[in-house]
């Protein structure tokens, strides 16, 4: 799971970054302040890639999608990018937990089908 959220992650760090590149010409926003939004969100993109495996990481990346669809409201086209993070988001934690389950099973197959050495 770790993989797959991080990935989504470093996407949406870029992505963040690029956003504030195209609010920053907004002549009503402040450089600032659009700069001081977009760089925590980018930390957050990279904090939480750390914390992806416990259930306080997934929540947090809930939070920031829903940041990242509500940045449309600033630019535009973050309703659509916002909603394909989301998405992948969620395949990235559904399928990642899968994977792991999977990874898990074998695992435990392997262990039981070694002889022992002793």
């Amino acid at each position: 799971m770790r993989t797959l959220c991080a990935s989504t992650l470093i996407g949406e760090f870029f992505v963040i970054g690029f956003a504030g590149l195209v609010a920053m010409k907004d002549p009503d926003l402040a450089t600032g302040t659009v700069w001081t939004v977009s760089g925590i969100a980018m930390f957050l993109c990279v904090a939480l890639c750390g914390v992806v495996t416990r259930p306080v990481g997934v929540a947090l990346g809930w939070a920031l999608q829903i940041a990242l669809i509500a940045s449309g409201f600033i630019v535009s086209s973050m309703f659509f990018l916002g909603a394909i993070f989301a998405a992948l988001w969620w395949a990235s934690v559904h399928y990642g937990r899968k994977i792991d389950e999977a990874k898990a099973r074998f695992a435990a197959q392997a262990e039981g089908a070694a002889p022992d050495a002793a």
